[in-house]
């Protein structure tokens, strides 16, 4: 079968002669050089003869002491049996390949390179003195992202066991609970999910299919359970009432709590026997909850209607920089929240509208000056004799991001910015979000012209001047060369 031209000139030119043949030493050099982000020229022993650079940046990093010395010597241990491969192959004329080599590195970091050798046959008199020419790839990039990849498993698989232990003890206090718990749908009123307190109290009947809470209770107490549902669901609170069940028995308070999951709105009642005295494993699972909740390694905050604070664990005073409880009671979450009087009031008007936030992300200062990126879940607790709002602050500085630049994100999604309308005034919001836009994208030329600031500054359209009086605003790099003004 006869090749097609495609085919049998795949990795080599039709016609060499005419185009290279009359090439200087030059020429062909810098045309290899080009080819590749490093090129070595070696001997028949495999020692490096000569080499170049395809960019400044590996040039500059010392990787000049390879010359006189064998390839072999240059790379990692695990890469050397590579290297003789390659060399070995080059002698057979065999088809070349690419291999992943690394090389170690001045700073402690393996320089990833991806090889092909080729072998440079000599004519006439020369014939035996050829070498062989590697070619390498840079596979920074490419590790990197591998890295991440790795890293972003990990880190789903701790977040996937975390939620795992969490609901292990959510179920746990919910089956050792002594008082009757219940998960109603909101709009059809029939039962999600019961703890077994509840068939104690109600009795098998309520394991039927189709039931609902006003079915095993008397006339005037199922009548006003309807009306009590209905204030829940248009207000988001209701006072607790008091019923008993058709057919006699102890009275007992039901209090009622709105929240919604996955986009379905839950009534969660819990009947409490009045005049009993709360049993043992109440107790004690009550007791567990408050001790997961003080060693839990996110910070919880419980706060009052005004957000002052009443109550904090370890984690808390840990992320503020201060050593005790008493340090922080009674004080506005405000203080040490975001920025002051914007995500704390953002964050109150939403728990009275919805009951509930999730992943609300800003930062969180510290009482020394540290500052943490944290996400931000809360509820408000409206049923008792203390209503109170309760926070759940995730420090998120240490997740994974795709450069140095991941982190400094912009801190609110549009729709957390368009809640801001109508508590901020527009200018503020307008003036913040430039801000951090036009230091964002100053970061970012800098990186792209490696710091170099006179490019930095034609990248973006400014003058020298403009973007020193930026980079001291916002308090980027280092104070002015010497002779700069």
């Amino acid at each position: 079968m006869q090749e097609g031209p495609q085919q049998a000139n795949m990795g080599h030119f039709e016609k060499p002669e005419q185009f290279f043949r009359n090439l200087d030493a030059d020429a062909a050099g810098a045309l290899i050089a080009a080819t590749a982000d490093v090129t070595l020229v070696m001997d028949a022993a495999g020692v490096i003869r000569d080499l170049a650079f395809g960019s400044e940046e590996l040039s500059n990093h010392g990787y000049r002491e390879w010359l006189g010395k064998s390839w072999s010597e240059t790379v990692t241990v695990e890469s050397r049996p590579k290297v003789e491969a390659l060399l070995r192959e080059a002698g057979t004329g065999s088809k070349p390949r690419w291999r992943h080599i690394n090389h170690p590195s001045a700073d402690g970091s393996d320089l990833p390179l991806s090889y092909s050798v080729v072998p440079v046959r000599h004519k006439g008199a020369d014939a035996r003195k050829g070498h062989t020419v590697a070619f390498g790839r840079d596979m920074r990039s490419s590790v990197a992202l591998q890295q991440r990849l790795v890293s972003a498993q990990l880190s789903m698989e701790r977040d996937y066991w975390r939620l795992r232990h969490v609901e292990t003890r959510y179920r746990l206090l919910f089956q050792l609970a002594s008082e009757a718990v219940l998960i109603v749908d909101a709009v059809t009123g029939k039962l999600e999910e019961a703890n077994p307190a509840t068939y104690t109290l109600l009795g098998e009947d309520a394991r039927k299919v189709g039931w609902v809470l006003s079915d095993s209770l008397d006339a005037d107490a199922a009548v006003a359970l309807k009306a009590l549902l209905a204030q829940v669901r248009t207000t988001g609170r209701a006072d607790t009432m008091r019923a008993r069940l058709s057919g006699g028995g102890p009275e007992f308070a039901i209090s009622i709590s709105l929240f919604r999951q996955e986009s379905a709105t839950h009534f969660m009642l819990r009947l409490s026997v009045l005049g009993s005295v709360a049993p043992e494993p109440l107790a004690s699972g009550k007791q567990m909850l408050l001790r997961v909740m003080e060693s839990a390694p996110d910070a919880f905050v419980v706060t009052d209607l005004a957000g002052r604070i009443l109550t904090v664990n370890h984690a808390f005073l840990d992320l503020v920089q201060l050593a005790s409880e008493e340090m922080v009671r009674s004080e506005s979450l405000e203080k040490w929240l975001g920025r002051s009087g914007v995500d704390l009031n953002v964050l109150v008007s939403n728990l009275r509208q919805s009951g509930a936030v999730r992943l609300f992300a800003t930062t969180m200062r510290g009482e020394y000056g540290a500052t943490t990126d944290v996400e931000i879940s809360a509820v408000a607790v409206n049923n008792g004799e203390h209503p109170c709002l309760g926070f759940t602050i995730r420090d998120v500085g240490r997740r994974l991001t795709n450069d140095a630049r991941g982190s400094r994100e912009l801190p609110r999604s549009a729709g957390q910015m368009t809640e801001l309308v109508g508590r901020v005034p527009l200018r503020d919001i307008v003036r913040e979000t430039t801000d951090l836009i036009e230091q964002l994208c100053i970061e970012a030329a800098l990186e792209l012209t490696h710091d170099n600031r006179a490019s930095a500054a034609e990248m973006l359209g400014l003058s020298r001047q403009s973007l020193y009086v930026k980079l001291r605003r916002f308090g980027i790099g280092d104070a002015l060369p010497e002779g700069e003004h």
